[in-house]
């Protein structure tokens, strides 16, 4: 089975970066795709960035253009490059990974804290 480990998260001054950084263990061969979500207090969690086997990419339009989702295929890891942060970037962020068959994974999360 697929394990998640993110890390990377902590808090952060308006227009600073973060990286975060998910490594996976296990039946990582079996993945289609892998991407980080985020859920802010009161709000559904939300698709932030994804990557697919394929090295397909996509975004959520409120981070298009200041977030970078990439791959080291060779450390197994999945990393998000948050720069210009804002406040209401503020969420957990879960790293995710979509099995070609099977149940979904999610990492345990990590809290991203941008201050105004």
């Amino acid at each position: 089975q697929v394990q998640l480990v993110e890390s990377g998260g902590g808090l952060v001054q308006a227009g600073g970066s973060l990286r975060l950084s998910c490594a996976a263990s296990g039946s990582i061969f079996s993945i289609s795709a892998m991407g980080w979500y985020r859920q802010a207090p009161g709000k559904q969690r939300e698709l932030v960035a994804a990557i697919t086997r394929g090295g397909s990419t996509n975004y959520a339009d409120s981070v298009k253009d200041r977030f970078t989702i990439s791959r080291d295929n060779s450390r197994n890891t999945v990393l998000l490059q948050m720069n210009s942060l804002k406040p209401e970037d503020t969420a957990v962020y879960y790293c995710h990974a979509d099995p070609i068959v099977g149940t979904d994974v999610w990492g345990q999360g990590t809290q991203v804290t941008v201050s105004s």
